[in-house]
């Protein structure tokens, strides 16, 4: 066990886990009784909320072991002066949606500054 298991993050898993899934057990023994008793349709429920347990553990486990991804850093257009090289090269197609996308952003941009004039 090492410092990953005593994370804020870490912790908080811990205690949502221990009250999911005894909870989840928890509802599952009262639909048993419930079917036992004649009621037909908790038969499906019984057999339901343990398997909501079972998953409840089983996302702790792979949530508390993931790795963590480091998105890349990704360079602003403005800070080179032409196409990087590691870029592939983009179709048309492409193209024509950031103009429409860039389109977009100044009437954005139009009507937050509409707003901003209008709220003083």
């Amino acid at each position: 066990m090492g410092p990953a298991w005593f994370s804020r993050r870490a912790v908080l898993l811990h205690l949502t886990a221990l009250v999911v899934v005894p909870g989840c057990l928890a509802l599952g023994w009262w639909q048993l009784h419930r079917a036992l008793s004649g009621n037909t349709l908790s038969w499906a429920y019984t057999v339901e909320w343990p398997f909501f347990a079972c998953y409840g553990v089983y996302t702790w486990w792979r949530v508390l072991h993931e790795q963590p991804t480091k998105l890349p850093l990704v360079a602003s257009d403005t800070a080179t002066d032409g196409p990087s090289t590691d870029e592939p090269h983009r179709h048309e197609e492409e193209e024509d949606e950031d103009e429409e996308l860039a389109a977009y952003n100044r009437y954005l941009a139009q009507l937050n500054a509409e707003d901003a004039k209008r709220l003083r």
